[in-house]
């Protein structure tokens, strides 16, 4: 069944009927090949001619004056991220279908072929089940074994045959089914005025009041953390001024002095008027791997998976106790606030050979290693470009021996783990072959800059699913630091004035000096709940060890003896290993819900829409 609240939309590069859709979808407009399943919102921007019409689905911060000011019969490039918001801007020709994709991959759409022409949509389980696609085994492997590398994945999705379409691109599906024709239009140039922290607020501040525009009545979280805690005070901010932001802090049951939860309070307590600080206390009915089975079918992997119980509850909590439809978070910070370490390489690349040197101090101060092999890696690193060391990592993956943690390198890898099984590796090296043959879109940026993109986009992508998680709770759930535009603020920084590598997010505190405390805004640490990770380990340890001969199992990708004894390690805390163990969880979690959890048919009986066409 397709998760209470989901939105989806999609459609086909041929108008020429009849078309199927999903059971209850309907045409975004009369005569239009493309539809929508659910109450997502779609503009029409402008129809030029029968054949051609251009509008604008999900959640988008321009109003219609500021649109029609840049929707001509070419948009502009950067029409997918000119303004705040998700979303995606789609044109219907005689010709086919244009989709101009945003750059982080919040809103990500999908393509296959299908009886002579391309069907999309945003929801890749929809069009699986249109072309009754199975798994993709060599997508799933990446993603157990070697999610740090989410080049391996390149735009496959997680079935066989259904693509996702690039991001910050401009994408013709042409009506025959020829191949598909991509323009890059985002490359995220670096950018010298407004000064970074400048860009950074106006854009954070911009997507968190379209979405205090689209529902007064929203939450947010308040972990204590700069980047929950900057968006909570924007949010109050920009709130009318007879409402007030629930803002809600977690916390373990029967502990109420910890420093996350002090600096949630210091928060609240700067802005009495505006803030009405809810605290949600954690019992063990919410510990960690608690019913992970039980979460819904979505487009892949979700990354609350492992926390369902917390997370599920939370949202129960927010809709029923406190009558909340839409909740903000301050997830993918971490993703855009911190330098990759190869960032030194950038550094000696670009001759400012002191301050590579006082960075790889720092780091190694932070991380207790010593500064030589720093270096070292990051002069090695700065010779090496992005296709070189895709083609250099097919010889490394799938070896047990090979660690990179702590190193500067282009795609640091972990150990595979001995519960893997030789298919596995070797779907991992085929991955690896194959990424190193794609031709890189943003070639000539910095080495960091390329490294961020790829993980914001694995942020944001899997973020979507997230989405859908909390949808199937009546929730809508928005991630103002994965907007593309707040992304774009962030990359398009100079090197000279990028943070130093070994420092906590300085962009973010200079930028919101002003609405947070003092003491926050110089937080250089967060809280954590790791060990809540191992009591929930040891308490689902029978029925996690239960799924070891579930679906990854079936498809050759994990030895299940050597896996239950894995966890039972894991649960002990005498594992090192674990990152490969939660990631191949989520993915059997993730499998037990597609396989129990139908789609929505594919019916060609009219709408009323169709009767208008």
């Amino acid at each position: 069944m397709l998760p209470g609240g989901s939105m989806f939309y999609g459609g086909f590069s041929s108008a020429v009927a009849p078309r199927p859709r999903p059971a209850g979808a309907a045409p975004v407009a009369p005569g239009s090949p493309s539809w929508r399943l659910g109450n997502g919102p779609v503009r029409i921007l402008s129809t030029f001619a029968k054949d051609h019409r251009i509008f604008l689905i999900g959640r988008c911060g321009a109003d219609d004056a500021e649109l029609s000011q840049h929707i001509t019969s070419d948009p502009a490039s950067d029409i997918a991220w000119r303004w705040p918001g998700t979303y995606a801007v789609v044109e219907e020709t005689g010709r086919g279908v244009i989709v101009h994709t945003d750059p982080a991959a919040s809103l990500p759409v999908y393509a296959t072929l299908w009886n002579g022409c391309w069907a999309w949509s945003t929801s890749a389980r929809l069009l699986a089940a249109l072309t009754r696609a199975t798994i993709d085994t060599e997508r799933l492997a990446c993603a157990v074994f070697l999610p740090s590398v989410p080049a391996l994945a390149n735009t496959r999705s997680f079935f066989v045959g259904v693509q996702q379409l690039p991001p910050g691109a401009r994408i013709e599906l042409p009506a025959t089914g020829a191949p598909l024709r991509i323009s890059t239009c985002w490359r995220p140039t670096p950018a010298e005025r407004p000064l970074p922290h400048v860009r950074l607020r106006d854009a954070l501040e911009r997507a968190v009041a379209l979405r205090t525009a689209l529902d007064p009545a929203l939450s947010c979280d308040l972990s204590g953390g700069l980047d929950s805690t900057s968006i909570a005070v924007i949010a109050a901010a920009a709130l009318p001024p007879e409402r007030r932001l629930d803002a809600v802090t977690v916390h373990p049951e029967g502990q109420i002095d910890g420093a996350d939860l002090r600096h949630a309070r210091l928060a609240a307590a700067r802005y009495p008027d505006r803030i009405n600080h809810r605290l949600l206390p954690l019992t063990d009915l919410h510990l960690p791997y608690s019913s992970i089975t039980d979460i819904p079918a979505t487009n892949e992997p979700a990354p609350s998976t492992l926390t369902l119980a917390r997370f599920a509850g939370q949202l129960n909590w927010l809709r029923q106790d406190l009558g909340v439809r839409t909740h903000l978070t301050g997830d993918g910070g971490d993703s855009i606030l911190f330098q990759p370490p190869i960032h030194l390489a950038d550094l000696i690349r670009h001759r400012r050979f002191s301050r590579a040197v006082g960075e790889a101090f720092g780091w190694a101060r932070l991380h207790h290693t010593t500064v030589g092999p720093l270096l070292r890696d990051a002069a090695r690193a700065g010779r090496t470009d992005r296709r070189r060391a895709l083609t250099s990592l097919a010889d490394s993956v799938g070896r047990s021996d090979r660690d990179d943690h702590g190193r500067v390198t282009w795609f640091p890898l972990v150990p595979f783990p001995t519960w893997g099984t030789p298919r596995a590796a070797r779907l991992l090296v085929n991955a690896a072959q194959s990424a190193a043959c794609v031709t890189d879109s943003l070639d000539g940026l910095d080495f960091s800059v390329q490294v961020l993109v790829d993980e914001v986009r694995e942020v944001a992508r899997t973020a979507a699913a997230d989405a859908e998680v909390a949808a199937a709770h009546g929730v809508e759930l928005h991630n103002p630091f994965l907007d593309p535009l707040v992304i774009n603020a962030v990359l398009t920084t100079p090197l000279d004035l990028r943070p130093p590598l070994y420092a906590y997010k300085p962009l973010l505190a200079q930028a919101m000096a002003s609405l947070l405390p003092p003491e926050t805004a110089r937080r250089s640490t967060k809280g954590s709940f790791n060990a809540d990770h191992y009591t929930g380990l040891r308490t689902n340890l029978l029925q996690l060890s239960a799924t070891a001969d579930g679906h990854l199992a079936g498809l050759g990708l994990v030895h299940p003896g050597r896996l239950r004894g894995h966890l039972r390690l894991a649960a002990a805390g005498l594992s090192t290993s674990i990152a490969p163990l939660e990631q191949a969880l989520a993915a059997e979690a993730w499998l037990t819900a597609h396989h129990r959890d139908p789609v929505p048919d594919w019916t060609r009986a009219p709408t009323r829409d169709d009767s208008r066409e």
